[in-house]
């Protein structure tokens, strides 16, 4: 079995195509070098405000702190120049709690489920998780994938999973998590970028990561990702949207993350619908920079309130 197991991975390698880990890396090291000024700059950062998931996932999460996320999505700072963010993040348990303050409003509920972040439950019950948050009024799902099933080369069991949270998402958007750094090489994220591409629908996301690991989105993960969506859009004429999460805290690395957005798939996909950001922390700093923008003076932060959670 391991040894067939291995025989469907290395398939699936050979079929959509090896990554070239340097260049991956020399490629996105030169995104730091992009001197982004000015007009440009302000423009970026009101589009990174557009593209934050606003996300707490704690056991400590309660309906109050839930608010006080709803309100921040809401209203991000009190300039009137600053847009509200894509979508609020939560457990399914507080997807009803979220939807007594935004639904309704263009600031989206977005709901982690399939026994986040492991993924080690039964389906019927993932399923089920799925199934209860849409009731409850989420407009979207965050899934994750079976790690141990995708490196073991069960891929037909990894797709009949996922094609089955697209069936119980029902009109919601469907996020699919790799955990790419539990996938361990470039070579395993670009594949499992497009055995996922292969089953969702035009819209839904692939994911890097739950945010709950050691390492989570980086520039290199996150360009082999948008490399397998440019491929599959060519190959398909399919529009994959994209969804880098965890350790982007800064609006110097938010920009460099848009800009490989530009650069590999261009101004199509620079928007919420094609791309966003799993982060909260991230949110603060990207005000403090319109912030500084617009008055001269860096910014405190203290300045900006703290009701979202870490991510």
């Amino acid at each position: 079995m391991i040894a067939r197991s291995s025989r469907n991975l290395c398939r699936l390698l050979e079929e959509v195509g090896p990554v070239d880990a340097v260049g991956i890396e020399e490629r996105v090291a030169k995104y730091a070098t992009r001197s982004i000024k000015k007009d440009s700059k302000l423009f970026a950062l009101r589009l990174a405000v557009t593209m934050v998931d606003l996300t707490t996932l704690e056991g400590k999460d309660t309906p109050g702190k839930v608010a006080s996320l709803c309100r921040k999505a809401l209203c991000p700072h009190d300039a009137p120049d600053i847009p509200q963010v894509a979508a609020v993040c939560v457990y399914p348990s507080m997807v009803k709690h979220a939807a007594r303050h935004v639904k309704g409003t263009p600031v989206r509920i977005a709901s982690v489920a399939t026994a986040f972040p492991s993924g080690q439950a039964p389906l019927k019950t993932r399923l089920a998780e799925v199934r209860q948050a849409v009731a409850d009024g989420a407009d979207e799902i965050d899934m994750v994938i079976n790690r141990g099933a995708f490196l073991e080369g069960e891929l037909a069991r990894v797709q009949d999973e996922i094609a089955a949270v697209v069936e119980a998402c029902g009109d919601a958007i469907l996020k699919v998590i790799l955990e790419t750094s539990e996938l361990e090489t470039y070579d395993h994220i670009r594949a499992a970028s497009f055995l996922a591409m292969r089953v969702i629908r035009p819209g839904d996301f692939i994911k890097t990561s739950t945010g709950k690991t050691s390492s989570n989105a980086t520039l290199g993960n996150n360009q082999v990702m948008l490399d397998a969506i440019r491929d599959h859009f060519l190959a398909t004429g399919v529009e994959i949207a994209m969804k880098p999460a965890g350790g982007i805290r800064t609006a110097k690395q938010a920009i460099q993350f848009l800009i490989a957005v530009k650069e590999t798939l261009g101004d199509h996909w620079l928007n919420n619908r094609r791309y966003r950001f799993g982060a909260s922390s991230l949110l603060n700093d990207l005000l403090r920079q319109l912030e500084t923008q617009r008055t001269g003076a860096y910014q405190a932060p203290w300045t900006f309130s703290e009701d979202s959670g870490a991510y």
